[in-house]
């Protein structure tokens, strides 16, 4: 089983980590679309439906509050 863990909210979009899930460390981003990024190196992973415009600026969310994205990835994975 798993949990979601909604990280923030912001722009419209909500960052997510899931419990259960695999490295690399990464966020889930749900709006307008969604995409998955890596929070260390911040490349896009996959990105499904949600515009080039938002996907930037998911990542500079995530690049500006990548202590609190890694802390809570890794209260969950170790």
């Amino acid at each position: 089983m798993f949990i979601v863990v909604t990280v923030l909210r912001q722009h419209g979009m909500r960052f997510v980590i899931y419990t259960a899930d695999h490295e690399p460390p990464h966020a889930h981003v749900y709006g307008e679309g969604e995409a998955r990024i890596d929070i260390v190196s911040l490349t896009v992973l996959t990105q499904g439906g949600m515009s080039d415009r938002d996907v930037r600026r998911a990542v500079a969310v995530i690049e500006e509050k990548r202590t609190l994205f890694l802390e809570t990835w890794r209260r969950y994975h170790g």
